[in-house]
């Protein structure tokens, strides 16, 4: 009942488990970016804090190379 009043959801996972995190698979990386090009919060993207800060170190690096904005 809690959960209906609250809004909570499922979170969706896009890695699965042991899938290696590149910075230049842009697509993938977008995905955990919102519209204006901020990391989502891991709460948002369902990802643990392993993965989260794969993901984070990968968007800094295609953000360096000039992959993503």
């Amino acid at each position: 009942m809690m959960d209906d009043r609250m809004g909570f959801r499922k979170r969706p996972r896009h890695l699965q488990e042991g899938q290696v995190v590149d910075y230049k698979d842009a697509e993938l990386l977008r995905k955990f970016m919102t519209e204006r090009g901020k990391i989502m919060p891991a709460r948002f993207s369902g990802l643990s804090a392993k993965q989260q800060r794969e993901v984070k170190r990968a968007i800094r690096r295609a953000r360096v190379m000039g992959l993503l904005p």
